[in-house]
């Protein structure tokens, strides 16, 4: 059996977003974040197969939270209330480390193919997992689509916002506000769509 580390994987993530800072996620190595970690390379092995791994170890986490958020909903809730609820859930379970983290690694993000590429599939996770506990609670299909794009991007939003401000505010604050303005201007188009369409240059009737 292995030995125990406490806090094994809180270690690893710190220990990778200083080199990461310090020389860039390519030429980071996985024996040098163990090192800084203070843990063997077998330890890390154990808990990541690779240094990307490290960074999304959240990622199961946050999933679970959206399919709770829709699950545990109260019986009678419409689907926006249904979706709102599960961003709200995911919005509130991140802290002022959360954020100290995102400014330490959105920079590495946008310099790192690979790690574009894992955070794009954690977005679809979320994404897909949000639509399919809709459509477990009797939401159609196409509106679950909707409804969970928008909160998702609601949620990547306020995040941007949330990590660039000091305001002590929290990251569910700045969601909520995105997701009003989202939905306000969704609730605009349908209806703008609804209307008359009036064919652009045409002539005014004569008075």
């Amino acid at each position: 059996m292995g030995r125990w580390e406490p806090d094994a994987q809180g270690r690893l993530l710190s220990a990778a977003l200083e080199l990461f800072a310090e020389h860039g996620y390519e030429a980071t190595t996985t024996a040098q974040i163990a090192e800084r970690a203070g843990l063997t390379k077998t330890t890390l092995f154990r808990l990541f197969s690779d240094k990307r791994e490290i960074v999304f170890q959240g990622q199961s986490a946050l999933v679970e939270l959206v399919r709770r958020g829709v699950s545990e909903a109260p019986m009678g809730a419409n689907p926006s209330e249904l979706m709102a609820g599960a961003i709200g859930l995911l919005s509130r379970a991140h802290t002022e480390d959360h954020r100290r983290t995102g400014r330490i690694l959105d920079p590495v993000l946008a310099e790192s193919p690979e790690l574009n590429e894992r955070a794009v599939f954690k977005r679809f996770a979320i994404a897909s997992t949000l639509e399919k506990a809709l459509v477990d609670r009797g939401v159609e299909k196409r509106e679950a689509g909707i409804l969970a794009d928008l909160g998702v991007r609601a949620y990547y939003s306020g995040y941007e916002l949330w990590v660039a401000s000091d305001s002590p505010s929290p990251l569910a604050d700045y969601v909520a506000d995105e997701l009003s303005h989202l939905e306000e201007a969704a609730t605009i188009l349908v209806r703008s769509s609804a209307e008359p369409a009036t064919a652009v240059g045409s002539p005014r009737s004569a008075t």
